[in-house]
């Protein structure tokens, strides 16, 4: 077969680029804030109702208001907010984040918390914002405004006597273990004082508006940010089942381990008879959500401090998924979509979707796939510089590199603009990936084993750089073959 051109390799990978970005720029913090949420007067009014909550909120009813704003999307949700509440008095605030305004509301305490691992200030954070809440009473309206990144930056131990340095430790080995992140959130929710609900039951009396930014399954929204406000189904039996599945007992700073051993290991708050998820799903088209179950219902038997909450979902990959569907068909492809490996192990996620676009695209002239969520990494040492997106990619490098000659590409780039340790989002591919990375130097095989793959695409010019784009959506992969 003859080689395609450089030109043409460089054109797919210009179009996986643009709809990337196109699909992230469409996620629209502010516009998807007013489909959602609108202030006329003093009063709140919720444009899409799903049960957890009042259609409406008159301010006027409290003297006190409190807004607390933590995750990576934390400043521009705080922004959005501030830019469309009625200005009052008694309005107080925390936002906590890895990346903060340069210009701070003087009404609001600022905390520059650590990701992927806690710092001194994901203490502090938490710290302040329970002395906060402690002061909250029946005349007390309390915006939570939490996106994804949340259960690293913002963190303290339910044992006071555990150090951040074993916190972080126990972060550490969270992230590498491979686990799903609905298993790990159900560590870090029975470990932590500000998760798992703890946030919702300092302040039992005051009304609460949990406004939702996503990076987590819309099924299993209370792991996001390990669900400070949510109540939580998990137990600590299920605690106990995360710790032997992924042989972490051992892996732990020895303090840690005799707190998840202890016979008295608190249950976190929710009720723990109800599996089902504590939101209705919501579809992909946007619209309302079919309510499939009443508030009354979805609260029997949780504490009283969740039966005045409410529940808002912004965005979710539900959003970007379609965002980027809609701008591949503009660009002359034939989609599909599958998320289907959604929390899978990169490996095998790579080998299950190359596989189903090699089976599709040979009926299309031009074609994409399309997935959304995350796959997992076990990392059994010290990792290089990457993280999981550029993992899958390179992963998906090693086959394609089977395919000479042909004109295919593969996308996978995080929302947020970061991927592990590294400043870059992502990484994208081409059958000329591993040739081309070989004669620089490089050995595509070892980086992938040492979970160094960064470098490798650094070297190739072949990273997807955004910078931190204030979204936390999760991540999109993209699959895409020209044959025109």
């Amino acid at each position: 077969m003859t080689p395609v051109s450089d030109t043409a390799l460089d054109s797919l990978h210009a179009q996986a680029t643009e709809i990337f970005s196109g699909a992230l720029a469409a996620c629209n913090i502010e516009s998807a804030f007013d489909r959602r949420i609108r202030f006329e007067g003093h009063t709140m009014q919720r444009l899409v109702p799903d049960g957890s909550g009042p259609d409406t909120i008159d301010l006027n009813a409290y003297k006190r208001v409190y807004v607390i704003a933590l995750g990576k999307a934390a400043a521009p949700m705080l922004d959005v907010l501030m830019e469309r509440m009625p200005r009052r008095k008694g309005l107080r605030g925390i936002c906590c984040s890895k990346y903060l305004p340069k210009k701070h509301n003087w009404r609001f305490r600022y905390f520059e918390g650590g990701h992927p691992l806690p710092n001194d200030e994901s203490f502090e954070a938490a710290r302040a914002t329970l002395a906060m809440l402690k002061k909250a009473k029946k005349d007390t309206l309390i915006f939570f405004l939490i996106s994804g990144g949340g259960s690293a930056m913002f963190d303290l131990p339910l044992d006071p006597s555990i150090s951040l340095e074993d916190t972080v430790e126990f972060h550490r080995a969270l992230v590498a273990s491979g686990a799903p992140i609905n298993e790990i959130n159900t560590l870090r929710k029975h470990f932590s004082a500000v998760k798992g609900g703890r946030l919702a039951i300092a302040a039992p009396e005051a009304t609460k508006v949990s406004i939702l930014l996503p990076d987590v399954p819309l099924r299993t929204l209370d792991a996001l940010s390990s669900g400070p406000t949510s109540p939580d189904h998990s137990t600590v039996a299920d605690v106990r089942g995360v710790l032997t599945r992924y042989n972490l007992n051992e892996k732990l700073p020895a303090a840690i381990s005799a707190f998840f051993e202890r016979a008295d290991l608190p249950e976190s708050p929710g009720n723990k008879a109800r599996r089902s998820p504590f939101l209705p799903k919501l579809p992909w088209t946007g619209q309302a959500p079919a309510r499939t179950f009443t508030r009354a219902e979805a609260l029997i038997g949780e504490h009283e401090a969740f039966r005045d909450s409410v529940f808002e979902v912004l965005l979710s990959s539900h959003d970007l998924v379609e965002n980027a569907r809609a701008l591949a068909l503009k660009a002359g492809f034939f989609v599909a979509v599958d998320n289907s490996c959604d929390d899978w192990d990169y490996a095998d996620a790579a080998r299950y979707l190359v596989e189903r676009f090699h089976e599709q695209r040979a009926a299309h002239e031009r074609f994409c796939l399309i997935s959304v969520g995350e796959v997992t990494v076990t990392m059994d040492r010290t990792p290089g510089a990457g993280g999981r997106n550029q993992q899958f990619a390179l992963a998906c490098a090693l086959d394609l590199a089977k395919h000479s000659g042909e004109l295919l590409s593969v996308l996978s780039a995080g929302s947020d603009g970061i991927d592990g340790n590294t400043r870059s989002a992502g990484a994208i591919v081409d059958p000329t990936t591993v040739e081309r990375a070989r004669a620089f130097g490089f050995d595509p095989e070892e980086s992938l084993r040492t979970f160094n793959a960064c470098p490798l695409f650094t070297g190739l010019g072949d990273t997807v750089v955004t910078g931190p784009t204030g979204q936390n959506l999760r991540d999109l992969r993209l699959l895409l073959s020209d044959r025109s």
